[in-house]
């Protein structure tokens, strides 16, 4: 077989760079540039040092939607997690019916985020919305009005992790799913004649297995989380007063808004070293 040569292999891939270039490393360092300057509204530039950076890190705003950032990630991933995990474990059992019942729960991924931020709007709405009725009517609420999901500071960023969970828990159901049917079924019968509990086969076999699995699969949902920015904005557009404001939501708002390009870079380029770091370790 005729080997191919390296200049035919670079030939390959030089689509791709061009793409990448353009589209990735260009606007990263253009970002990184405009971070150390104060852009004005005609594109004049004033160099301003690590003055934008040491901003977001004094100013406060910035800290809040860390924080925020940080705890939508830790709500909406903890139970994404913990809930596909069960379902996983149940679809396992591959009982009569289950690949209908797993196809329909597939659907939620089919939807676009900013269609289900929209969706969860409605239904979380305090006029009209589909939640609080249910909630009302089974004893929960004494009125449909008592909690008002997206316009009460105490509820607005979990409604959004509420429409996050609901969207994405079939993913991590799917990649737990994928893991639990990788297992060598020897182990598990192995386990079985030895007496081993149903508890202690999740606990001491099947999860300890599969934890590549599950690791990718929480290292995605991480990053995802925490770049959030279509269902957060379609519900509250990250109100009501910055409650559920995240740092895609500030940096967006901050590029958008109040035109001020060089802060909305320091952010961004400090949310991507973030995300960058936790993706190495």
């Amino acid at each position: 077989m005729r080997l191919i040569s390296r200049k035919t292999l670079l030939l390959f891939f030089l689509p791709g760079a061009i793409f990448m270039g353009a589209f990735l490393i260009y606007p990263i360092i253009t970002m990184v540039a405009d971070s150390f300057f104060e852009v004005g509204i005609t594109g004049d530039k004033t160099f301003v040092g690590l003055e934008n950076y040491i901003r977001a890190f004094t100013a406060g705003g910035f800290l809040k939607q860390l924080k925020n950032t940080l705890l939508y990630i830790v709500i909406a991933v903890s139970i994404e997690t913990a809930i596909g995990l069960l379902f996983a474990l149940f679809f396992e059992l591959n009982y009569k019916g289950s690949k209908i019942i797993r196809s329909l729960m597939m659907a939620p991924l089919m939807i676009a985020p900013l269609v289900a931020g929209l969706t969860w709007k409605l239904m979380m709405s305090s006029s009209f919305g589909i939640v609080n009725e249910l909630l009302a009517k089974i004893g929960i609420l004494s009125s449909s009005r008592d909690i008002l999901w997206l316009a009460d500071e105490k509820w607005s960023l979990l409604a959004c992790c509420i429409a996050d969970i609901w969207l994405t828990t079939p993913f991590m159901m799917l990649m737990i799913l994928a893991g639990l049917q990788g297992l060598d079924s020897s182990m598990l019968e192995a386990a079985k004649m030895d007496g081993a509990s149903l508890l202690q086969q999740v606990f001491s076999i099947k999860l300890p297995v599969i934890k590549p699995v599950l690791l990718t699969a929480l290292s995605v949902r991480i990053i995802d989380a925490a770049r959030t920015f279509d269902i957060i904005w379609a519900m509250t557009e990250g109100g009501p007063n910055s409650s559920s404001e995240t740092l895609s939501i500030i940096i967006y708002k901050t590029l958008t808004r109040y035109n001020d390009v060089g802060y909305a870079s320091a952010m961004a380029v400090v949310f991507i070293a973030v995300l960058v770091i936790f993706t190495l370790v």
